[in-house]
């Protein structure tokens, strides 16, 4: 297929191309961006005018439910709400039933996501077997079968020991690995440590659960040099940390949820298990220092966190509901309402969901490493089509997730995701 976009602000955050003009696409590929090739005909033309054509979203955590918890989502709903959400390539994590601790599973995984043709779905392997924390997983061939990097998910390692090997052996070969700072016995609680939830009765979980794991972190990185990726940062004391380390050249990157950015504790309201979420919201000031520490680029990525929850297990109370939220599909509307908030350029904006996540990547994404994020003459046509005026309401008719769970319900957002096209196939249309 021929396709032309056209009419648009192409903005490319990687390379810092901002103009408007024709983005024409064939055989999977960008072949000219700002006037059409003489002689191309196109098979199918879009009308961007007025909008934002970006390179496809990259969020770098959501959970799509398959395999073992269909219940909650399936491949289909899941990469269906990807799309609609403008994003093209998806992280997601390795706690699936069974575990991705396996190539085979790997394998499978990324064989009926390639059938849908629709989102790229990019696997973290399991770092140790079944996340058990005991035994390092086989990551050489993980990683021949497509993982990108290996993480425990929410279940940390109890063994310092542990944890200082499986570093010792990814900076060997080079892969990278993806924790959650989250410190065993002090995480466990199901809201933010603080008055409010000494008041409604909740077990608390203290800033120093995450801080505290920072600094063994970075303790072994210095020691090992592995590569590690933070995920869902949560406090300001944790931003602070984020900036101490890469100030000394430490190899780390890190990432916020939407959730953080914009919610706190006080969005529980009278046990809303809607805000039920891990990590847990924390407090206003804590909220400041992720935008603050997302603008500056302390925080590399705005992820959507996206867990598809079954409305039987957020029907409960709030300490027994289920943690998650969906997000892809709320994910550019809520970069935008930062970016509103924060008065920041719509390039930076961007960046933060597109060149700056696939840069987290880096070398994990193959051949694709010049494409994903990127909006260039040449490069796999991930592209999308976006609207920064008016305004949606979030409701469960609106969101093609099968989890409809999100303490965003209700909420008049910004903007819209207009078209996804993906591998130059047009994946979603509004």
């Amino acid at each position: 297929m021929k396709l032309l976009i056209q009419n648009g602000r192409m903005i490319d955050p990687a390379s810092g191309f901002d103009q408007i003009g024709h983005v024409a696409m064939a055989e999977g590929r960008i072949v000219a961006m700002g006037q059409v090739p003489a002689g191309f005909t196109a098979n199918r033309s879009i009308d961007a005018q007025g909008c934002i054509v970006a390179p496809g979203l990259v969020d770098l955590a959501a959970r799509l439910r398959e395999p073992g918890q269909e219940h909650a989502g399936m491949l289909v709903s899941e990469l269906a709400a990807a799309v609609s959400g403008g994003v093209t390539s998806l992280v997601c994590p390795p706690d699936t039933q069974p575990v991705l601790d396996e190539p085979g599973l790997v394998e499978m995984l990324r064989y009926r996501a390639e059938k849908l043709h629709l989102a790229r779905v990019l696997p973290l392997g399991a770092l140790t077997v079944g996340l058990k924390g005991e035994v390092l997983t086989e990551m050489g061939q993980l990683t021949a079968a497509g993982c990108v990097g290996f993480s425990q998910a929410e279940v940390p390692i109890p063994s310092t020991q542990v944890l200082q090997r499986a570093l010792q052996y990814a900076s060997t070969f080079g892969f990278a690995v993806w924790l959650r700072p989250q410190e065993l016995h002090l995480g466990k609680g199901v809201a933010a440590s603080g008055p409010l939830a000494t008041r409604m009765g909740l077990s608390g979980v203290s800033v120093a659960a995450e801080t505290i794991a920072l600094h063994t972190i970075f303790e072994l990185v210095r020691s090992t040099r592995a590569r590690v990726h933070l995920c869902r940062i949560s406090s300001a004391q944790g931003v602070a940390l984020v900036r101490l380390a890469k100030a000394e050249g430490l190899p780390v990157t890190a990432d916020v949820s939407i959730n953080s950015l914009h919610l706190t504790d006080a969005d529980m309201g009278y046990f809303d298990s809607r805000a039920r979420l891990t990590p847990v919201l924390r407090q206003q000031r804590d909220r400041d220092a992720l935008r603050a520490g997302l603008a500056d680029g302390t925080l590399d990525a705005l992820v959507s966190d996206h867990t598809p929850v079954d409305a039987d297990a957020k029907a409960l109370p709030f300490a027994e509901a289920e943690p998650g939220a969906t997000g892809m599909e709320l994910l550019w509307s809520l970069a935008l309402k930062w970016g509103q908030d924060a008065e920041l350029p719509l390039p930076q904006v961007l960046s933060r969901l597109t060149a700056d996540p696939a840069r987290v990547l880096g070398t994990a994404l193959g051949g694709l490493q010049d494409s994903v994020g990127h909006l260039a003459v040449g490069g796999v046509a991930d592209v999308c089509v976006l609207s920064t005026q008016g305004h949606w309401p979030v409701t469960a008719a609106s969101l093609r997730s099968q989890g409809k769970s999100t303490p965003f319900s209700g909420y008049e957002l910004p903007g819209r995701v207009l078209a996804t096209v993906v591998g130059g196939q047009v994946a979603f249309e509004a």
